[in-house]
C-alpha cells in the first residue's frame, strides 16, 4: 500500500506561490515559493534547497517546521527552490535549475522587494552540495553572497560503494562513481574552492554517519586555506538531519540568521 502523506500545514508567511522560474525542454516547469517580510524592503533573500539524497523531496520539505516564520521575523525573504531529481535528469541539470532560480529572483528583485545584492543559499544534505556549488561557481547574475550548509557532502569523489550504480550519488552522476571520477570532482564543493568564494557556515551533527562530521571539518580547513571565511557549528550528539540533537532545531535556524546578519549586514 502506498504511504499517504499528511495534509500540508498552511504556510502563513507565503507571499508568492508556484513561481515558474524555468521550463527545461522535455521536463516539468520548475517553480519556487517566496516568503517576503512585510514592508518596503528590499530584503536579503535565502534560497532554501531541500535534501533527499538527490532522489526525493520537494521545495516544501523543511527540517525546522517554523523555518520560514523565524527567517521572515529576522528580516529575510525565503525562496523555496525545486530542482530536477536524479531519476529525472543527471548532473549538472540540478546546478542549472538552482542557477535559473537565482537569475529569476535577481531579475524580478525590485518587484519582489528583495535585495539583488544580498543573496544567500541554505541547503541540507544533498541540497547542501547544490547550495555549496551555487556559492562556489556563481558569478554575475548567479552570484551568491553567503552559504549555509546543513550536513552537506563536500566530496562526491571519495564516497563509499564506488562501483554500485544504484546509490544516490551514482544515479545523480549517471553511473558508478568509479567510472565518473571527473564528473564527481566537478560536482564536489571541495574541488571547486577558490579565494573569492563567499563566506560559509557549516552546521553539522557530530554523530552523523551519513555525512561524517570530519568531512565538514576538512571542507572548512580547505576553505580557510584559500582565505575564505568558514564558520563551523558542531551539533553535539546529532546524527543526520539533526536526529538526537541536544538542542532544538530552531536554534540552528537562528544561528544561521545571526551569521547572515554578520556577513550580509543588517538594514534596520
Amino acid at each position: 500500500m502506498t504511504d499517504l502523506q499528511p495534509v500540508p500545514e498552511q504556510r502563513k508567511t507565503l507571499t508568492h506561490a508556484n513561481c515558474v522560474v524555468s521550463i527545461p525542454l522535455g521536463y516539468r516547469p520548475l517553480q519556487l515559493d517566496l516568503h517576503v517580510p512585510p514592508g518596503d524592503g528590499p530584503f536579503p533573500v535565502v534560497l532554501w534547497i531541500h535534501g533527499g539524497g538527490w532522489l526525493s523531496g520537494s521545495r516544501v520539505w523543511t527540517v525546522d517546521q517554523r523555518f520560514h516564520e523565524r527567517m521572515v521575523a529576522r528580516g529575510y525573504a525565503v525562496a523555496d527552490v525545486d530542482y530536477r531529481l536524479a531519476l529525472e535528469a543527471t548532473y549538472p541539470a540540478q546546478q542549472a535549475d538552482i542557477e535559473a532560480a537565482i537569475r529569476w529572483l535577481r531579475h524580478h528583485a525590485a518587484a519582489l522587494r528583495v535585495d539583488a545584492g544580498r543573496f544567500a543559499v541554505l541547503g541540507e544534505s544533498a541540497g547542501g552540495q547544490l547550495a555549496a556549488i551555487a556559492g562556489l561557481t556563481g558569478s554575475g547574475d548567479t552570484a551568491i553572497q553567503a552559504v549555509i550548509l546543513w550536513y552537506g557532502p563536500a566530496d562526491l569523489s571519495t564516497l563509499r560503494n564506488q562501483d554500485d550504480p544504484f546509490t544516490g550519488p551514482a544515479l545523480l552522476l549517471g553511473g558508478p562513481l568509479s567510472e565518473r571520477t571527473a564528473l564527481a570532482r566537478l560536482a564536489s564543493p571541495l574541488h571547486n574552492i577558490h579565494p573569492d568564494a563567499p563566506p560559509f557556515l557549516l552546521v553539522h551533527g557530530t554523530e552523523d554517519e551519513v555525512v561524517p562530521f570530519a568531512e565538514a571539518v576538512g571542507f572548512a580547513e580547505a576553505l580557510r586555506a584559500q582565505g575564505v571565511r568558514c564558520d563551523v557549528l558542531p551539533v553535539e550528539g546529532a546524527g543526520h538531519v539533526f536526529t538526537g540533537a541536544s538542542v532544538e532545531v530552531g536554534t540552528l535556524t537562528e544561528a544561521g540568521a545571526d551569521f547572515l546578519d554578520d556577513v550580509l549586514g543588517r538594514q534596520d
